[in-house]
């Protein structure tokens, strides 16, 4: 399987396209739905699906677009049903995006456990903390996870944001990131990949 990284947006948002056989994910389209685009176009890449590990604005900011153009159904926990649609929930409205951000809900509900979408298989995992319905995906094959804005290269997530959770966040990520194996690679949300034993051993919040 192969990853593709997009830093987009003006708060360099990680997007992944993971994709094989032609056949491709779409996870946390930040912005830019026009780079996203182009790269499943010249790749002739068929999207089946979006994948929001949580629906802070930063992260969802050209899912209408992708939406509509290839037809796709978005999946997003529950905890955060409304946040596609309420600026103030997803946080444009709270920093003041020129454009407050509002996309119609999500058509599937994350729960934790296992999804196949077309011939993808990954583990849903519910890690809260930065945001109620944070996920993170496990792709336990490939030996990665994409973790959204739960754990960085060196850090963690913020929880200082509404519905934000320092202690739930650490249970989170000492629950279901840092218990996968050592040379897990690690997709955060912002900034460079890491793996598992990196973050055990350096990071400074562990």
């Amino acid at each position: 399987m192969n990853v593709k990284q997009f830093s987009l947006g003006p708060l360099g948002t990680n997007c992944y396209i993971l994709h094989q056989d032609g056949k491709g994910l779409i996870i946390d389209p930040g912005a830019e739905a026009n780079k996203v685009t182009q790269y499943l176009n010249e790749e002739n890449i068929q999207p089946l699906a979006i994948l929001l590990t949580h629906a802070h604005f930063d992260h969802i900011g050209a899912v209408e677009d992708l939406r509509r153009q290839f037809k796709l159904e978005v999946y997003l926990h529950e905890a955060e049903h409304n946040w596609l649609k309420d600026p103030m929930l997803n946080g444009s409205q709270l920093f003041g995006v020129t454009e407050p951000i509002r996309a119609n809900a999500a058509e599937k509900a994350l729960v934790p456990g296992v999804l196949s979408i077309g011939d993808f298989t990954l583990a849903v995992r519910h890690t809260p903390g930065h945001s109620p319905g944070s996920v993170s995906f496990l792709f336990e094959d490939e030996g990665l996870v994409i973790a959204g804005d739960t754990l960085f290269q060196g850090g963690i997530g913020r929880t200082d944001l509404p519905h934000g959770n320092g202690e739930e966040l650490l249970t989170s990520i000492k629950t279901h990131l840092l218990s996968l194996p050592g040379d897990t690679i690690v997709y955060p949300g912002h900034g460079p990949q890491t793996t598992v034993e990196r973050e055990k051993q350096t990071n400074p919040f562990f």
